[in-house]
């Protein structure tokens, strides 16, 4: 078992790292500029090191194995954190040079994407040597990367109380939702909050959502499973057994035949877009431009998010 880690297994772990996320050793040669056996021979020497299988190969293709994919996200951390300090180490020389990574909340919009994708295509054409890792995360797990120096940014929407130690950029826009159940569900002919008891039929809820987006007017759902993801709520809501939150941008037309707002949407949540980074991360000119374009596209898009008005000179002074 590996007690001490050297050179020479830093780079077994680029390799294993390199099929892993090619899914397959013959995928990996011109990534990694290396034949098969060669590949082959530095996965074994690596399982030995480990004293672990970290994959199976054969007939029935490249898989990884449970001890393998935990090497694999623990692996995609370690090589992500130091790309970030080699970046941050580069830009105290004002090279802007190297690697960033942005994090993105899984389940925003299709417009938020694509606007995503545009900042980052901007930046990359202002900054010849730069190379931008986009990454998702689910909810939960927003604060911790923000924090843990795995990136220099991330996308999402927040609610809770902001640690001092993360700095949230604002985005004119934010993401709208209702409470929404299947179309045979008995509160779907409900016109009134007020001629039910909501607590009284189950509901699924959204893991890392702060307790308030489940409060209205006196009335708290009643929490009986959770999801991890805004598309794994849905599908628990067109069983017909529970009612949910879900942003307006998940129930498309076609959504629409299977699940509907739950009292003409008097139940309503709205949660403002940011993009944040944590304070030991150095904003450099590359991740402010970042930030800045990301900002423009994500406003200008529309889709998916709502403006959120600015005031007015006259009511600031």
């Amino acid at each position: 078992m590996l007690n001490r880690l050297q050179e020479s297994d830093i780079k077994l772990l680029r390799v294993f790292f390199a099929v892993a996320s090619c899914n397959g050793f013959t995928a990996a040669e011109p990534v990694l500029r290396m034949q098969r056996p060669n590949i082959s021979a530095a996965i074994k020497k690596l399982e030995e090191r480990l004293d672990l299988i970290l994959c199976q190969r054969g007939r029935g293709g490249f898989q990884l194995t449970k001890e393998g994919e935990i090497v694999y996200q623990e692996t995609k951390r370690i090589f992500s954190a130091f790309d970030n300090f080699v970046f941050n180490l580069k830009s105290l020389h004002d090279d802007y040079s190297g690697h960033i990574t942005l994090v993105v909340q899984s389940s925003l919009s299709s417009g938020v994407m694509a606007a995503v994708a545009k900042a980052v295509q901007s930046t990359m054409k202002k900054f010849d040597d730069i190379h931008v890792n986009i990454q998702t995360r689910q909810y939960q797990e927003i604060e911790h990367v923000a924090l843990s120096g795995e990136c220099h940014l991330v996308l999402s929407c927040y609610d809770l109380v902001k640690p001092e130690s993360v700095n949230f950029n604002e985005i004119n826009t934010s993401v709208t939702g209702k409470l929404y159940c299947a179309k045979s569900h008995i509160l779907s002919k409900v016109d009134s909050l007020k001629e039910v008891a909501l607590e009284d039929f189950p509901a699924v809820g959204m893991s890392g959502l702060s307790s308030g987006n489940y409060v209205r007017d006196g009335q708290r759902l009643s929490v009986k499973i959770w999801s991890d993801c805004w598309e794994s709520c849905r599908s628990a809501i067109m069983t017909g057994e529970y009612i949910g939150l879900l942003p307006d941008y998940l129930v498309t037309p076609e959504m629409q035949e299977f699940i509907v707002p739950v009292a003409q949407e008097q139940f309503q949540f709205e949660h403002q877009l940011y993009v944040l980074n944590g304070k030991n991360v150095r904003l450099n000119p590359v991740l402010k431009h970042c930030i800045k374009e990301l900002t423009w596209f994500i406003e200008q898009s529309g889709q998916g998010v709502q403006s959120r008005p600015k005031p007015s000179l006259a009511a600031v002074s």
